[in-house]
C-alpha cells in the first residue's frame, strides 16, 4: 500500500511514456521545445511493464493512466497496454493525449484493452487551436475524438484550458459541442507548468470565471461530494442531466487533501505530486538488479514523504524545474 503521513492511500498510478509531443501549446512549452531526453535515460517498454506490474499486484494500484508528453508518440505504446491488461488483478487504463494520431490508434489501443481516453482540446475554432498550440491540426484532433468513440473508448472526456484574450469566451460554445457529441467536458485552470515559466496568477481564468460563463447559457446542478470522491473535478449536471461537466480547480480550490496520485515520469523518477519539487529515482534500482521487494519499499518510502498540498496557495510558490511534458499530467 501507498500510504502517506495524512493517510492518503495512493490508488491512481500517472505513467509518463515520453516527454516528447508534436504540439507546443503556449502554456506548456517554447515554440522551439525543449531538451529532450536522451533515449537511454528513458525506461524500457519492459521496464515501464515491471514497475506497473509492481505497483499493481504489490502496492495497491487500481487504476493506470498514460501520458506524455504525448503518449500516442510511444512506439510500444499498444504492446504496453496489452501487457498490463493482462495484469492481475486488472487495472483500469486510461490515456491521456491530444488527439492526434488517435484516428491511426484507437481501435488498437481498444483491442489491446484500453478502457478510455482523456483528449485536449481548446477550442472549437481552428485558428485559434493554431495560436495556442503553433501547430495547424484542428481537424485531426476532432477526427481522433471521433475514432476514440466509435471504438469504444469511453467516456470520453475532453480536457480543455481557458487562456485570457484567446479562448476565455468559448466556454459556453465548448460545451454545447461536448454533449452534442456525448463527450465529457472538463475545464482545466491553467497551471504553472510551462518551461519558459510565463504562468501569473493574476490575470488567469479561474473556475469561477468558468462557471459564471457557463451559467449564462445552461442550468448547472452541483453533484455531492459522495459522487465526487478522490477524483480532482468538481462536477455538474448540464440542464438537469444526464450530461455532466467538470472543472478541475487545481489553483484556486485545491483537493490535495483527497489526492490518491502517484507519478512515474518517463525516466523512471517517482513524484509525489505533479507539483513537487523532490523525486526518487526507481530506474536506479531496477538497472542495478535490484528484486522487486526492494523497488516497492523505495517507491513505499517515497509516496510516505508527499507533503500536505501543492504549495499553489501560497503567494511564494516556486514552478517545479521540470515542464508539464517531462512530469506527466
Amino acid at each position: 500500500m501507498l500510504i502517506d503521513t495524512y493517510g492518503r492511500v495512493a490508488t491512481d498510478l500517472r505513467v509518463s511514456l515520453t516527454d516528447r509531443c508534436n504540439l507546443r501549446c503556449t502554456y506548456c512549452m517554447p515554440e522551439e521545445g525543449l531538451q529532450w531526453l536522451a533515449k537511454p535515460d528513458l525506461l524500457t517498454d519492459d521496464e515501464i511493464v515491471r514497475l506497473i506490474r509492481i505497483a499493481v499486484t504489490q502496492l495497491g494500484i487500481t487504476e493506470v493512466r498514460f501520458t506524455g508528453g504525448e503518449p500516442l508518440l510511444r512506439p510500444g505504446l499498444v504492446g504496453i497496454v496489452e501487457q498490463v491488461a493482462q495484469l492481475e488483478p486488472r487495472p483500469q487504463m486510461s490515456l491521456t493525449t491530444n488527439g492526434i494520431g488517435l484516428k491511426r490508434t484507437a481501435a488498437a489501443l481498444k483491442q489491446a484493452g484500453l478502457d478510455r481516453v482523456n483528449v485536449s482540446l481548446d477550442t472549437l475554432r481552428p485558428d485559434v487551436f493554431k495560436t495556442l498550440t503553433r501547430r495547424d491540426r484542428h481537424k485531426d484532433v476532432i477526427a481522433g475524438l471521433e475514432a476514440a468513440s466509435e471504438a469504444g473508448l469511453t467516456p470520453v472526456k475532453v480536457n480543455s484550458v481557458l487562456m485570457p484574450g484567446l479562448n476565455d469566451d468559448e466556454a459556453p460554445d465548448l460545451l454545447a459541442w461536448a454533449v452534442e457529441h456525448d463527450y465529457e467536458l472538463r475545464f482545466i485552470e491553467q497551471m504553472p507548468l510551462d518551461a519558459q515559466h510565463g504562468w501569473k496568477r493574476d490575470g488567469m481564468i479561474t473556475a469561477g470565471d468558468i462557471l459564471a460563463s457557463l451559467r449564462t447559457r445552461f442550468a448547472l446542478t452541483a453533484e455531492g461530494s459522495d459522487e465526487r470522491g478522490s477524483a480532482p473535478a468538481e462536477r455538474w449536471l448540464v440542464d438537469g442531466g444526464p450530461q455532466r461537466v467538470g472543472v478541475i480547480a487545481s489553483v484556486t480550490r485545491p483537493f490535495c487533501s483527497a489526492c490518491d496520485r502517484t507519478r512515474l515520469t518517463a525516466d523512471g523518477q517517482v513524484r509525489t505530486c505533479l507539483f513537487a519539487s523532490e523525486e526518487t529515482d526507481l530506474r536506479a534500482a531496477l538497472r542495478s538488479d535490484s528484486g522487486d521487494e526492494e523497488i516497492a519499499r523505495i517507491w513505499k518510502l517515497a509516496m510516505w514523504g508527499k507533503k500536505a498540498g501543492s504549495g499553489l496557495d501560497d503567494p511564494k510558490f516556486l514552478q517545479p524545474e521540470r515542464p508539464m511534458s517531462a512530469i506527466g499530467g
